[in-house]
């Protein structure tokens, strides 16, 4: 089967700023992207858990995005005007991918 190369870029974000950040992936021409929501994890500032939380205030959204090469800088710049000012990991790595005209 033939497979074609993508980057998929994975960005954790506090949940609040997820809107902001999928704004700004789709004006810079991103058409696709999932959102998942993270329950925990540990960092440079420890643990953390949505254990007990009500409300989104603290928990973290992760926006996956599996693209052609050739879209990566202006993704990033996007995303990069976002996640700057608060919590965040962007992390890019290549991929495989079938059916290349969805991307």
């Amino acid at each position: 089967m033939q497979t074609h190369k993508a980057k998929r870029v994975e960005i954790i974000i506090e949940a609040v700023m997820e809107k902001r950040l999928t704004d700004a992936l789709e004006s810079a021409g991103v058409t696709g992207f999932t959102v998942l929501p993270v329950r925990g994890g540990s960092g440079r500032s420890g643990a953390w858990s949505r254990a007990g939380q009500v409300s989104r205030a603290g928990g973290m959204s992760c926006v996956v995005c599996l693209i052609r090469p050739e879209k990566l800088d202006p993704l990033l710049e996007a995303a990069f005007k976002v996640v700057e000012r608060h919590i965040g990991v962007v992390s890019v790595t290549d991929c495989d991918v079938l059916r290349a005209e969805r991307f």
